[in-house]
């Protein structure tokens, strides 16, 4: 590959629009040929997906959680995941969002790998860990605005069901995929 034939150059980005969780940039960039051009960038910090197992006298079993996504306007199953804080390394960001959206503590956990959500447009990346030996403290410690319920899934049954509902957010996707890499 010859790279000076494909890659861009920023020359400036500019902040437009800047909210809790996401700011909207102008990036003005020079294509190969020297053409000037000028493009939207979502930066946003980067997430984390956890895939808890957990052995129960029913088989092994994902530790998922229901939660509304307003973009989508419905209820979507999910693994537990989140946004790292700032400073926070990934494997520590991934722990904590486990603990506080399920109670469940891990006494492992391991990468499984990371993905740019949509690099066309967006600076940030996900990060995705296995966590096991989980631990039920019995205590979620959710946001002020953050409603999710605790579900333990046969993983199976989300074999079966990705790619419609409730499983349709794609991140889990990917989750569910690098897991089964790991297999």
């Amino acid at each position: 590959m010859n790279e000076k034939k494909i890659k861009w150059e920023e020359k400036s980005r500019k902040k437009i629009f800047d909210c809790r969780i996401f700011s909207i940039c102008e990036s003005t960039c020079l294509s190969p040929a020297g053409r000037p051009g000028v493009y939207t960038i979502i930066d946003a910090a980067d997430w984390v997906v956890v895939v808890p197992v957990i052995d129960t006298p029913a088989g092994r079993q994902f530790v998922m959680v229901w939660q509304w996504r307003h973009g989508s306007g419905e209820l979507s199953l999910e693994f537990p995941g989140g946004v790292s804080e700032p400073g926070e390394n990934p494997a520590e960001a991934a722990a904590r969002e486990l603990q506080e959206e399920t109670g469940y503590k891990p006494g492992s956990i391991k990468k499984i790998g990371e993905f740019s959500p949509n690099p066309a447009i967006m600076t940030n990346r996900v990060h995705f860990f296995l966590a096991g030996d989980l631990q039920n403290t019995g205590k979620q410690d959710l946001d002020e605005d953050e409603y999710v319920e605790v579900a333990l899934v046969d993983p199976e049954e989300v074999f079966r069901g990705m790619g419609q509902p409730p499983y349709v957010h794609a991140l889990m996707g990917s989750a569910l995929s690098l897991y089964l890499r790991g297999l």
